[in-house]
């Protein structure tokens, strides 16, 4: 499934971008970057959020390497 027209970004590249052994992605922002491009218009970014909560779990943070530090904004 296509969840960002502008860039044709897959649900499936989402999920493997987050998973990733290295550089795995952490926000939406890494989403982009990982896949090569960056935002356009923005309506798929909480698209993106969701596809990456459910790929790590609901509190995404889990497998976030900064998970402990005060400064995780998730």
């Amino acid at each position: 499934m296509i969840v960002c027209s502008c860039n044709c970004l897959t649900e499936a590249q989402v999920r493997e971008s987050c998973t990733r052994t290295e550089g795995a992605a952490r926000s939406t922002f890494e989403v982009y970057k990982c896949l090569g491009c960056s935002p356009k218009c923005g309506t798929c970014a909480r698209t993106i959020r969701k596809i990456m909560n459910e790929t790590l779990g609901a509190g995404a943070c889990n497998a976030c390497p900064i998970a402990a530090n005060s400064a995780c904004g998730a």
